[in-house]
């Protein structure tokens, strides 16, 4: 397809050529004319009439998401159409999680922005604990992946290209674990994540931190974190200071705060569910019912928005109620919901879609002009950036329609990504396995647990009793395998879960199997699992393990990988030594295994009554109940 632009287009057309190849055009002077023109009045308007285009846009980012529909609408051999559209959030955009150990490379990054300005989203917050440039601070992000000032000019110059505008998201309180692990910066720390308040130190390491992440962005905004922070001045605070309401230091030390950045310049959000938790009854836990007291809103500094999040909740009424609570403060909260890549091989769909809908719509209703999306990376992050681009899609299309037209979103999906809508859901089948309710509202993770799980210890065992997982992830093998197209750029992300389905098809019941001819002393099929089942594991966790390292290092940074490679190891060694204790007791060079001996137990005990198979965040606790480390004191 050939196109020639006239008009207004000039200071696009550097931006512009970058899509030539990812969507299949080439500008010359004898295409399609297409007239650009720039307004005032807030929106787009694209139209196509006579065999000419016609785009007619305010912001930059709003040109991009033209372009991409009239392209569309030109690919599907449409005659003519008109199409106005108009945003209903001043800023919408991802939050990008690069503190769990996958931090993008920005090849992979400048991908993604390019994405992001075909769907319309004008903000993207980069979410950075550590993994940033501090030159007064040489172990923060040591060995991390951290970015250097450098780079992140460079991400915000490409940004801007497209109309986007990058924000720092830091932490000033707690969340900094990977940080004040150091021996060297012990004299900043009151717990293992929380920074000590009241201390001189600490404040000239905030101003430091903050002028080093917003000096490399355009934008004046800036997160300044403070969520979760229920341990903040118990640890060495207390044993120096004694005992002080956690209300009246985080209040004095958000006062600080900002007294840093507004002498920086700059417009600051922050995290509110530290503030629902003080107001609660339980002081840990809120809910709907939660009724903020006037000593919380009078003594909480009115220069900074507040950003409730929630990721969970289907319910429209509840975000409604959430955020007209948040009112109170005297001025309307950012909202940042999530789609849930986090803590699983899988993309919860189920959840995400249905949670986000909701969410959004209160978020219409109520006036919040500030959205967000985020894509957490918890625990070492298994999984990845793209795999959210279905849900990323879904806020950009509410983000331009008062209601959310399905059928519209299923067309701009395939054509921002390459990837129909049916492909990005069968990332959800991962998860969503026999014994789970549809929908997944417990965000169980079985792709994740039945992977790293002991064969010999079986810790999530009880949990899959009596389940055909193995015809379920076989056919789920075969569907991935139906829908990919090599021709895709995005092809290679689904090589991963193809793998995983080829793994868990045997391994996902084989400890169940084991325990049971191990109970019946039935000989043949302990043989047959040893001699067959298990060695057949081990070569497919390694084909597995082949293709989520090349998936890592075109999308990522190399530090972190280092972590699930171990994982992997680990993985191939226990079956290692599965072979080998099996083999024993066929051979009677023991008498007895003992680690099958055992009766086996729920891992999570109320699974009896979810919606699911039980769940667990954290690698460790999946693949032992021993030791892995020793937890000393917060502090």
């Amino acid at each position: 397809m050939n196109i020639t632009f006239t008009g207004e287009f000039s200071p696009l057309i550097k931006s512009v050529e970058e899509y030539q190849k990812e969507l299949g055009f080439t500008i010359s002077k004898d295409g399609i004319p297409i007239t650009v023109e720039q307004q005032d009045e807030i929106g787009l308007d694209v139209s196509l009439e006579a065999g000419e285009g016609k785009i007619i846009y305010s912001e930059k980012v709003h040109f991009f998401r033209a372009f991409g529909l009239l392209l569309e609408h030109l690919q599907k051999k449409k005659a003519s159409f008109h199409l106005k559209e108009e945003p209903q959030f001043s800023s919408v955009g991802p939050m990008f999680d690069l503190s769990r150990n996958a931090v993008m490379n920005i090849d992979s990054f400048k991908g993604i922005i390019r994405k992001l300005a075909l769907m319309g989203f004008n903000s993207t917050m980069l979410y950075m604990e550590d993994t940033f440039e501090m030159k007064s601070e040489p172990y923060f992000g040591y060995m991390r992946g951290r970015y250097s000032q450098e780079e992140l000019k460079d991400l915000d110059d490409y940004a801007d290209q497209y109309g986007i505008e990058l924000i720092p998201c830091i932490q000033t309180l707690a969340h900094l674990e990977e940080f004040l692990k150091w021996s060297a910066v012990s004299h900043y720390k009151d717990t293992r994540g929380a920074l000590l308040l009241e201390s001189e130190k600490t404040y000239t390491f905030i101003e430091n931190m903050i002028a080093s992440a917003s000096a490399p962005f355009r934008s004046n905004r800036i997160h300044i974190g403070m969520d979760e922070a229920e341990e903040v001045g118990r640890g060495i605070y207390l044993n120096k200071n004694g005992y002080k309401p956690r209300f009246e230091l985080m209040s004095e030390h958000l006062g600080r705060v900002l007294d840093i950045t507004e002498k920086q310049g700059l417009e600051v959000m922050m995290w509110s569910d530290m503030f629902l938790k003080l107001a609660s009854t339980t002081g840990d836990q809120y809910s709907a019912e939660t009724e903020i007291p006037d000593y919380i809103i009078e003594n909480t500094p009115k220069n900074v928005q507040l950003m409730y999040w929630r990721y969970n909740e289907t319910n429209k009424d509840h975000y409604t109620e959430i955020l007209r609570k948040h009112k109170a403060f005297g001025r309307t909260p950012a909202f940042a919901g999530g789609i849930w890549v986090w803590n699983t091989f899988a993309t919860n769909y189920g959840l995400s879609l249905n949670a986000s809908d909701a969410a959004l719509a209160a978020c219409k209703e109520e006036g919040v002009q500030d959205v967000f999306v985020t894509l957490w990376g918890d625990d070492g992050y298994e999984n990845n950036f793209y795999s959210a681009l279905l849900g990323l899609q879904m806020y950009a299309e509410h983000a331009y329609s008062k209601e959310l037209n399905k059928d519209k979103l299923r067309d701009r999906v395939k054509f921002c990504t390459g990837i129909d809508e049916e492909t990005y859901l069968l990332l959800n089948e991962l998860d969503d396995t026999p014994g789970v309710e549809s929908g997944n509202k417990d965000q169980t993770n079985p792709s994740k647990f039945l992977l790293w799980q002991d064969i010999l210890l079986g810790l999530f065992d009880k949990h899959i009793e009596g389940l055909d997982l193995k015809t379920h992830y076989e056919r789920l093998e075969d569907k991935i395998k139906e829908k990919r197209n090599p021709d895709h750029a995005l092809d290679y992300i689904f090589e991963v879960p193809e793998k995983l389905s080829a793994v868990l098809a045997l391994k996902a019941g084989v400890g169940v199997k084991l325990k049971q001819a191990y109970d019946n002393q039935d000989i043949e099929e302990l043989k047959n699992i040893t001699g067959v089942e298990l060695p057949e594991i081990a070569k497919r966790v390694e084909a597995l393990r082949h293709a989520h390292r090349n998936q890592w290092f075109k999308m990522n940074k190399p530090f972190g990988w280092e972590v699930i490679d171990i994982r992997y190891g680990g993985l191939l060694s226990r079956i290692d030594t599965a072979i080998h204790r099996v083999s024993d007791f066929i051979e009677q060079r023991v008498k007895s295994i003992e680690e099958l001996e055992q009766k086996r137990l729920y891992f999570t005990q109320d699974t009896a009554e979810s919606t699911g198979l039980g769940w667990c965040s954290y690698y460790y606790r999946i693949a032992s109940p021993n030791v892995f480390f020793h937890v000393l004191p917060i502090y």
